[in-house]
């Protein structure tokens, strides 16, 4: 067997399966249930899915107060007063601020923006910022994607005689800010959609200032809608679905070159903004100033937009390097045997504390908090990130008088408390997930669409499939699963951390591949079913085109056997990873001192149920072996034994050879063991060990007596079988175990050990020996 490294769970219909399809529909049924899983259940919600339309698109008119934010804006273009875009350092906040900076230019706007520096100012609105403002000559301030909690800085601005007007979409607090305008959706009870990003409400109010729809502000609010994970549906799925097209063919010098440095070509896709564009405009807020990243997309020169672009990549390649090194340092400071990982360090960047702690919680399915030590202040502060199974926000607000600041969500959290809480956060965060969570809820969670078969794929579905994008959250990308047998399995590239499959069934052939899961090669026998679950697509290489399953896990549900039979180098054994392995034998040392070790002759009623079994040694009968195999029921056997000399090999004498060699005894009376026996083995081209092994069988049933170097017959024998003798019992038990355990072929093994697990309780076969 092999587990799979997280909990697989299959999402739920959420409609009727007849409830819309009709015969005008013509999608295949896996597109039907797919669209049912996100709850489409009717022909109508279906076309508007699979074909966005600009027109289903809601009206800003819409939200509460955007005529007078409107009104205000309108009147300081008029008298020509400043107005300046307060934004915020994530992508979200960036393509916001650019969104409002452009409208507000188009409209012949004295305008500038400010983005507040994430290590000395924090995220929200900044007291301090505002007042600076203020003596710069703004009249109007205008947030965007910066929070809806700056109650104080609002009363600042209100005596200050500055205007502010707030668009933001995050959660909505107790007391609001007292403010000229406030657009957010869930602060509009007329707007029918509440899940917009900050620049989907930035591209809204700008939709209104200028009296017409903004295309070409379509690919920055696709970059900050995907970026900032909000739910892929309704309006986020059409901004994102006609922006990535703008994205694909834009004409903007900084978008171009963004691109470029991201080695993007031809048609853009949400994975292109969320792994590659994303990421290189959150860098700079992380590292520095975000002032950077709206330059370059406010930019209309393309000199100018290259050079940024590439100062960009640069500072995301420190990043990386930066992440890198933290998260190398943090994996040697994790401690697993807590339930809540939390390391703490002088000297971490604050900026990409929540991706290390991404990369713990997938190595070690712990919920991880990362934090930096700040030995000014004696706090640390720094970002959570959680398993499915542990809502973070819920239990660290049970303890939230440790926290002087904290805030996020069920997954996600930044926090701030004095370096001497450590030890109690640590303790009651490990009381809390102990008593909520059992270990199977610590893997992490892969939600699967569909069971497919290998008949059912193919180009065509991977193009249907399609449809459904953008994919993001609440339109997760479909992930399948298949059960298979390989025809083959490979590690590739150049260190071998890659693993690729093919499965062939008739004509139907698909190629699958799994990143970073070459370590689970040596995990697979030939002649298992694999399980996998992954992400169709096409891979396109030298001009041919394939259907490939990207993997994101895989398991065998049935026992497996790994044959290293008569391997000299022992040390090409696969230590399997296993809870409980058992070896049996002597493994020299090849294997972990704490793997236990037993010998045959042991009594097995109390061995554990065993997940990995190796067996370096022969028992001396099956019946040994069978014990073992059904006493502790392996997930996994590996037979690791090597034989110097078989008896099966050796020619057995047959019944004539025993008669005839008795024979010659019973006429001879007696005979010489150095002179008769050469003579032997010169007429009958038999050796010398096969007339010992006869020899030896008479004697032990009392038919000849052996003494001195004489071999004399005895007159009146008992009449024995030869199966009595024990020698001949041995040879032959001998013969047979190595026949089924050392020469069987691979399915013959197999199914021996298979008929030991299976057939508990089944009447041994009766073995008989003799002439």
């Amino acid at each position: 067997m092999l587990q799979s490294k997280a909990n697989w769970k299959l999402m739920e219909i959420q409609g009727d399966m007849d409830m819309w399809m009709d015969d005008s529909m013509k999608i295949s049924p896996v597109v039907r249930e797919l669209l049912l899983q996100r709850g489409i259940t009717t022909a109508e919600e279906a076309v508007d899915f699979l074909s966005p339309n600009l027109e289903n698109l809601h009206n800003p008119l819409n939200f509460d107060s955007i005529t007078e934010a409107c009104a205000r804006v309108y009147r300081a273009v008029e008298n020509q007063e400043k107005i300046l875009v307060y934004g915020d350092y994530d992508a979200d906040g960036v393509c916001s601020t650019t969104v409002m900076l452009k409208a507000l230019r188009e409209l012949g706007a004295d305008c500038d923006f400010y983005i507040p520096n994430r290590f000395t100012e924090g995220y929200g609105p900044n007291e301090d910022a505002f007042k600076e403002a203020y003596k710069n000559g703004f009249k109007l301030i205008i947030t965007v994607d910066n929070g809806i909690a700056g109650v104080n800085e609002a009363e600042v601005l209100k005596q200050l005689g500055v205007d502010l007007i707030i668009t933001d979409h995050h959660e909505v607090q107790a007391e609001l800010p007292e403010t000229y305008a406030i657009l957010h959706p869930k602060c509009s009870p007329n707007y029918p959609f509440q899940e917009l990003a900050g620049v989907g409400v930035a591209f809204k109010f700008a939709q209104q200032l200028l009296g017409y729809f903004p295309e070409h502000l379509l690919p920055f609010t696709a970059i900050g809608t995907i970026a900032d994970l909000v739910p892929l549906v309704d309006e986020n799925r059409i901004l994102a679905y006609y922006g990535l097209r703008q994205l694909s063919e834009t004409a903007n010098p900084g978008l171009k070159a963004l691109k470029s440095v991201s080695n993007i070509e031809g048609n853009v896709t949400e994975e292109d903004v969320g792994f590659l564009i994303g990421p290189r405009i959150n860098a700079v807020g992380r590292l520095q100033d975000a002032d950077l990243a709206v330059q370059l997309l406010m930019t209309e020169d393309h000199v100018e937009a290259a050079e940024i672009a590439a100062e960009i990549d640069r500072i995301n390649q420190e990043r990386q390097k930066i992440v890198n090194q933290i998260a190398k340092e943090a994996e040697n400071m994790t401690n697993r045997d807590h339930g809540v990982l939390i390391v703490a360090k002088e000297g971490w960047n604050e900026g990409v504390l929540g991706i290390v702690a991404s990369k713990l919680v997938r190595k070690f399915d712990r919920p991880a908090i990362v934090l930096a030590v700040k030995p000014e202040t004696g706090e640390v502060k720094g970002s959570a990130r959680s398993i499915p199974s542990f809502d973070l926000f819920r239990n660290c607000m049970k303890i939230r008088e440790y926290f002087t600041h904290f805030g996020g969500h069920s997954q996600a959290a930044g926090m701030t408390f004095p370096l001497e809480n450590l030890p109690i956060v640590q303790e009651e965060l490990d009381r809390l997930i102990a008593e909520q969570l059992s270990e199977e809820d610590f893997k992490q969670e892969i939600e699967i669409s569909r069971e497919l078969a290998l008949a059912e794929i193919d180009e065509e579905l991977v193009q249907e499939i399609s449809r459904l994008a953008p994919f993001g959250m609440k339109n997760p990308k479909p992930v399948f699963q298949l059960k298979e047998m390989p025809a083959d399995a490979r590690q590739i590239g150049s260190a071998k951390n890659h693993l690729k499959l093919q499965f062939e069934r008739e004509m139907h052939q698909v190629e699958a591949i799994g990143f970073g899961m070459g370590d689970r090669f040596a995990r697979l026998s030939p002649g298992s079913p694999v399980t996998v679950a992954g992400e169709l697509g096409i891979n396109e290489w030298n001009g041919k085109r394939k259907v490939q399953l990207v993997m994101r896990d895989m398991k065998v549900d049935e026992w497996q056997l790994f044959d290293y039979r008569g391997k000299r180098r022992r040390e090409m054994v696969p230590c399997m990873d296993g809870k409980n392995p058992l070896v049996i034998g002597n493994s020299g040392g090849l294997l972990s001192s704490d793997i236990k070790e037993i010998g045959y002759e042991q009594d097995v009623s109390g061995l554990p149920k065993a997940d990995v079994l190796y067996i370096f040694e022969l028992p001396e009968s099956l019946g040994q072996l069978e014990d073992v195999i059904r006493k502790v029921q392996p997930e996994n056997i590996c037979v690791c034994y090597h034989i110097e000399q078989s008896l099966y090999l050796s020619s057995f004498p047959t019944r004539e050879e025993f008669k005839w060699l008795y024979g010659l005894i019973l006429k001879r009376k007696i005979l010489n063991q150095d002179q008769d026996m050469t003579a032997i083995t010169r007429a009958k081209g038999w050796d010398l060990k096969r007339i010992r092994f006869m020899l030896q069988v008479f004697s032990e049933l009392d038919f000849v007596k052996m003494d001195n170097g004489s071999i004399k017959v005895n007159e009146n024998p008992e009449k024995k079988d030869l199966k009595n003798s024990p020698s001949y019992r041995y040879r032959m038990e001998r013969s047979n175990i190595e026949k089924k355990l050392y020469y069987s072929n691979f399915d013959e093994l197999k199914r021996w050990f298979d008929q030991c697990m299976d057939d508990v309780g089944r009447p041994k076969e009766e073995k008989t020996y003799g002439l």
